[in-house]
């Protein structure tokens, strides 16, 4: 009974429908996003979208749908939703709104409940999201610099930026723990020239000189070891050099 009075009720909204002028549409699509119905409202707006398929609020719909797949955690459709609204509309005074989604959808951590619970870092996820995330936001400070979302995209580079160099970092220390020393090298290498103003450029010079100190390569070593001392003289590991130049790296 309660199925069928659900499918009659179901059924009296497609009928009210029917007789809907635009703005009804979109109050209702915006009660259901409002509601954190995310999916009731992308379909609302596809309806309106159908219904109503040109002016202000057809365009109004394709960006709510967008942020409603955002907010759902569906982070293709919501990217795909925010393209298609800069494709139809590449001269629209909201793009920079469309790009600012579509940074978020790649930059929200789809670690899901789990995440929550242990609080995962950003860097140990797939760095390619990460990437994107930058991107998008990079594309929105450089063509709309006076955006009402240009400082947040800047926040959120600068935070991706972090998260990007200690995933390499990450990978330079799987790398030296298992004795591929070059391979550690080069990636912790690669943190310092990509990344140069990241926090994580300390462990990455940490990592060179152990590197260096296990292949034997004393001379590059010591020059690591000089860098290190220069850029961060008050850290514990510069201590640990200066108290015991032979051996410190071991003591981390």
């Amino acid at each position: 009974m309660v199925l069928l009075s659900g499918c009659g009720a179901f059924g009296d909204r497609v009928e009210q429908q029917k007789n809907w002028t635009v703005e009804q549409f979109y109050r209702y699509a915006k009660e259901e996003l409002d509601s954190g119905n995310f999916g009731g409202a992308v379909r609302a707006y596809e309806a309106l979208e159908a219904r109503y398929p040109f002016g202000r609020y057809a365009q109004q719909a394709q960006l709510d749908i967008a942020y409603a797949y955002y907010r759902d955690n569906e982070t293709a459709q919501a990217v795909s939703a925010a393209d298609r609204f800069m494709k139809l509309h590449p001269n629209h005074q909201f793009v920079d709104y469309a790009l600012y989604i579509k940074g978020l959808a790649y930059f929200k951590p789809d670690l899901g409940m789990f995440g929550e619970l242990l609080n995962l870092d950003a860097s140990e996820r797939d760095p390619k999201a990460l990437r994107e995330s930058f991107e998008v936001f990079k594309d929105l400070v450089v063509r709309f610099p006076e955006s009402r979302y240009a400082e947040d995209a800047r926040s959120r580079m600068a935070y991706l930026v972090n998260s990007l160099a200690k995933h390499d970092v990450s990978v330079a220390k799987y790398y030296l723990n298992r004795g591929a020393y070059l391979a550690a090298v080069n990636r912790a290498q690669n943190v310092m020239q990509r990344y140069p103003q990241a926090p994580a450029n300390e462990e990455a010079l940490v990592v060179t000189v152990q590197a260096y100190e296990a292949m034997g390569k004393k001379e590059l070593a010591e020059d690591a070891k000089r860098v290190l001392v220069k850029n961060f003289p008050k850290n514990n590991m510069v201590a640990a050099i200066n108290n015991a130049p032979k051996a410190w790296w071991k003591l981390w």
